[in-house]
Formats: structure tokens, sequence, C-alpha cells
């Protein structure tokens, strides 16, 4: 993956030729009184119009902070340090709040992994859902409260009209996240971005809101950066994937080579915590160990005191994206090893 991403081209009808969203070389840190934690360190990946990335991980990698620089809604005290972020060629970064805030909701969306927190509890369901239309288009009252009710039949809530004044608390939180994609959709965005979408959801309820997401995409030809923990559930629907650790990609890959012979060893261990019925009754794999500490971080390559494949060059030496042909990228010394090992 190259470090630094090539301006896209601009077409003649005005739109811009390449990828639709571009993360390029992000850093973001938080100062403490302890330190400077440094949340993501040298991040890139890029989203075309219509694909789906997945951004995997677990928590502390930096996953939600990168897609909370997209948005611009990063939480004081946390800063960027270095990097851009550029959708349709124009970097998001540079724009003042006055000029970012016409494209939330419009061009980049996003649907956040609380869904109860993230609804207001004292206003129904169905206001919440027709202001987008009020506010971004101006619709009347009556205009705003018909297209809310066709966004919640399109999410396939059970009979929209008569819950349209429902409060919050009276749906079940796979209701509640179909709530959430409603509002995230109501504008057309060409980017949607869902955090943990499918947190605290039964497994049929993880498999229902994943389908409606794969087909809101395909009828919209939007792109979308999935954002999870749970290799699984990306496995039917992902374009690509994007492996995050302390920070950093760690690899980079087409999903169908992620899972037949991963390039990372946390990838490796990663896919090998999925539980299997094949396997029933065996003891459950588990990485060992806890992600680092981000204000101690370990020299070398950060998952090295994780790491079955680790050596001196490991603990010294930080391992750049190596190119493992087509497509792929590791950042692993040892990347060929591991890629034996898994065939």
């Amino acid at each position: 993956m190259a470090e630094v991403a090539h301006q896209a081209d601009v077409t003649e009808v005005g739109y811009q030729a390449g990828p639709l969203l571009e993360v390029d070389n992000l850093h973001v840190e938080f100062p403490t009184r302890d330190g400077i934690a440094r949340a993501v360190n040298g991040v890139s990946y890029s989203l075309e119009q219509g694909k789906t990335l997945a951004v995997l991980g677990e928590s502390g990698s930096g996953k939600s902070v990168t897609a909370q620089v997209i948005m611009g809604i990063l939480d004081e005290p946390g800063h960027v340090s270095a990097g851009e972020v550029r959708f349709q060629g124009r970097n998001l970064l540079t724009m003042s709040e006055k000029e970012r805030r016409p494209l939330r909701g419009n061009k980049i969306a996003m649907i956040f992994q609380d869904a109860l927190s993230s609804l207001n509890p004292v206003f129904t369901v169905g206001w919440q859902i027709a202001e987008m239309f009020r506010v971004h288009q101006g619709l009347t009252r009556r205009e705003a409260k018909q297209k809310a009710i066709e966004m919640m039949d399109r999410v396939r809530l059970p009979a929209a009209k008569n819950r349209y004044n429902d409060y919050p608390h009276q749906f079940s939180g796979g209701m509640r996240q179909r709530i959430m994609i409603a509002m995230a959709i109501a504008l057309g965005p060409d980017v949607l971005i869902a955090d943990e979408p499918t947190t605290a959801l039964d497994v049929t309820v993880q498999a229902q809101i994943m389908g409606l997401l794969h087909d809101l995409q395909r009828e919209s030809n939007m792109g979308l950066i999935l954002i999870t923990h749970d290799l699984g559930v990306v496995a039917d629907v992902a374009d690509d994937i994007a492996v995050m650790y302390a920070g950093r990609i760690v690899e980079h890959a087409p999903v169908h080579d992620i899972y037949r012979a991963p390039a990372h060893p946390y990838t490796k261990g990663l896919i090998e915590s999925i539980p299997r019925v094949d396997l029933k009754g065996q003891e459950l794999h588990a990485i060992k160990g806890l992600p680092p500490n981000l204000l101690r971080m370990p020299s070398g390559c950060a998952f090295h005191p994780r790491c079955p494949y680790r050596t001196d060059q490991c603990m010294t030496d930080t391992p750049p994206l190596y190119d493992v042909g087509g497509t792929r990228h590791s950042a692993c010394h040892h990347w060929t090893e591991v890629i034996d090992d898994a065939r």
C-alpha cells in the first residue's frame, strides 16, 4: 500500500475519478497527564464507490478514532498530528466546520454502535428521522413525516406507519439499530461508516442487520466502511479487509485472501479464534496476552510480545507494510512463514 496516494483526476462532469474516500498516513494523538497516547499511527486506506471495506481489530486499535476523524467529530483533547482524509479528492481536514457540516449526512454518514444512547429518548423515532429531511432538505412536517415512514419501511421496520410515534425504549435492540440505519441513509450518502453495527445483538439479528446493510448498499451503490472486531461478521459482505493493531494497519487484503491464508500472525490469531461447528467440544483458540498500552508502546513490532513468530528482529525493527503480492500487504517481517503455515 502506498504511503502517499496520488491526487485523483477530475473528470469532465466535475466528479473525482479514483477512490471515493482516502485516508492517507493519518496520525492521531491524545495528550494525557502521563504522556501522549498515539491512537492512530500512519493509517492509510481507500474506499471505492459501491465497495465494502471492513476495518478489524480489538478495542483500542484505532478503528473508531479513524472514523471519528473522517466524520469530523473527534473529541478533544484528541487531534490529528499528521495526514490527510480526502473525499472525492478534497482534503476534509483543511475544511472549516462550516464547509464540513453540509457533507455530514448528505455525503458521509455514520451508524454508531450504541443505538439506545445515540437516539434521543424524549423524541419519537419518527420525529428524529423526519428531522433529517426538515433540516437538510427543507421539507414541510407532513412531507418529512411521509419520507420518514418510507425510510422506516425501507429498513424493514414492521408496521412502520403505526410505530412512527413510538419512542426508542419501545423498540428491541435490533429494531433500534434499523432506526439508526434509516437515519444514516436518509439523505443518500456516498459513504456510510458502520461502527460495530451488530454489537450486543444475538446471532440471528446480526445476520439480519448485515444483510440489510448489504442490500441497501447494492441499491444505492454507496461505499461502506464496516468497523468490527469480529471476522465472522464480514465474511459474506466485505470486499477488502484492513486489520488494525495498536493504531497501525498490520494487514490489508481482499477478503478471500485473508480467509484463505492470512499474512500476519495477528490476523491468523483472529481467524483461529472464530468458533467452528466442526470443532465442537474443543477448546477455543485465544491470542495470548493483551494489546499494548498506547503510552508505553513496545519497541519494534507492537505485536511481538504476543507473537509466536517473533525473532530478535521483531523486537527492534518496526516492520513496514510489505508487498505480499497483488493488492495484499502485511506489516510482518515473517509474512512468508505465516502464509505457509496457514495453507
